[in-house]
């Protein structure tokens, strides 16, 4: 019997095959969960393809983050295809170009990566925390914001408030038996970095730099650790960061 043997899960950030998010969704199937994806505008025929390399074709549903409509009717649409929920993945990230450009940065273009990549936790955790009565789980994907990457800028800004709002919402989430943790993952060959200008400068030194080395084209260390986040077998962690990067976080420069 897998960990997650009739769980229910809702995953977003199915793109492509080579996504974290693809492979958590494959290996929560794999580990006895019923899952359902959410897509948006044009990028829904593409997820639903995409689904269908999956080992059960899961349901997908429309989910823009950034629209009130879509949240507030969440609990009502996933309830079509679920009659609970027990865990959520956030695997959403996006910022203007504009914002890789730490000193010439408009407002406009950081309002958004901030709204798309840190807000947005809450706002999902709060849709589906309703379908959670039992407890259950919150995932988000981070990128350690402890640091001022290069070329990451005010994408770094946004991360660092998607790790502030996961901790506020491990306080306000807790006493309804729902936990709220983050992965952050070494950089990983897919569509959302080949995004980030100047994404290789990270793909060619982070190998050089993990004791357990790392493989830029390899999502599932990531996508395990997820799924051991939303499994029974961490039912007294909240708050937390778990680093799947092969240890470069604990290095020195």
């Amino acid at each position: 019997m897998g960990i997650l043997e009739g769980k229910k899960l809702l995953i977003t950030g199915v793109l492509m095959d080579s996504s974290i998010a693809f492979h958590v969704a494959k290996l929560a199937q794999q580990e006895g969960a019923t899952v359902v994806l959410t897509s948006f505008g044009r990028t829904m025929k593409i997820t639903q393809t995409i689904a269908k390399r999956l080992p059960t074709t899961p349901q997908v549903i429309e989910l823009d983050v950034t629209d009130k409509e879509h949240l507030d009717s969440l609990t009502e649409r996933l309830g079509e295809h679920l009659d609970g929920l027990d865990a959520v993945l956030h695997s959403i990230g996006f910022a203007p170009p504009g914002a890789f450009n730490f000193m010439e940065g408009e407002w406009d273009d950081v309002a958004t990566a901030v709204h798309v990549s840190a807000y947005s936790l809450k706002a999902l955790a709060a849709a589906t925390a309703p379908m959670m009565t039992d407890g259950g789980s919150v995932v988000g994907l981070t990128f350690d914001a402890k640091f001022a990457w290069p070329v990451y800028d005010w994408m770094g800004v946004a991360k660092a408030a998607f790790e502030s709002t996961n901790r506020y919402l491990a306080r306000d989430l807790g006493p309804k038996n729902i936990r709220c943790n983050l992965v952050s993952a070494g950089p990983i060959r897919t569509t959302a970095a080949k995004s980030i200008p100047g994404f290789e400068t990270f793909e060619n030194t982070w190998n050089e730099r993990a004791p357990l080395g790392w493989d830029v084209r390899d999502p599932e260390p990531a996508a395990k650790a997820c799924v051991a986040l939303m499994s029974d077998w961490f039912p007294a962690t909240t708050g937390e960061i778990v680093h799947v990067d092969g240890g470069v976080h604990a290095m020195g420069q």
